[in-house]
């Protein structure tokens, strides 16, 4: 996990676990279901990293996060975990 890195917002959204494949997940940005700091983008190849904002509309919920990291390959879902924060209503108590 290189903390400075950027990647594509698509395969960020895939080793994040955000989506099964990463053809959903560029269906996701494609289809207009994820914002980058605030702004909808459906650009599944804009770069994105540590200290950006994403808003994700999925089937149940909303989902907000803040970019910890990115990862150099899809791990388990606790490595994923730690590739970000919740901010939004989901986030933890105490944070």
């Amino acid at each position: 996990m290189g903390e400075g890195d950027r990647q594509r917002l698509d395969k960020w959204l895939w080793f994040a676990r955000m989506a099964r494949t990463r053809v959903l997940a560029q269906a996701l940005v494609e289809n207009g279901y994820v914002r980058v700091d605030g702004r909808k983008t459906d650009q599944a190849a804009k770069q994105v990293g540590p200290g950006n904002v994403l808003t994700l509309a999925l089937a149940q919920k909303v989902v907000v996060l803040e970019i910890l990291g990115c990862a150099e390959r899809r791990g388990s879902y606790p490595d994923a975990q730690k590739l970000y924060r919740l901010i939004g209503p989901d986030a933890p108590e105490g944070e």
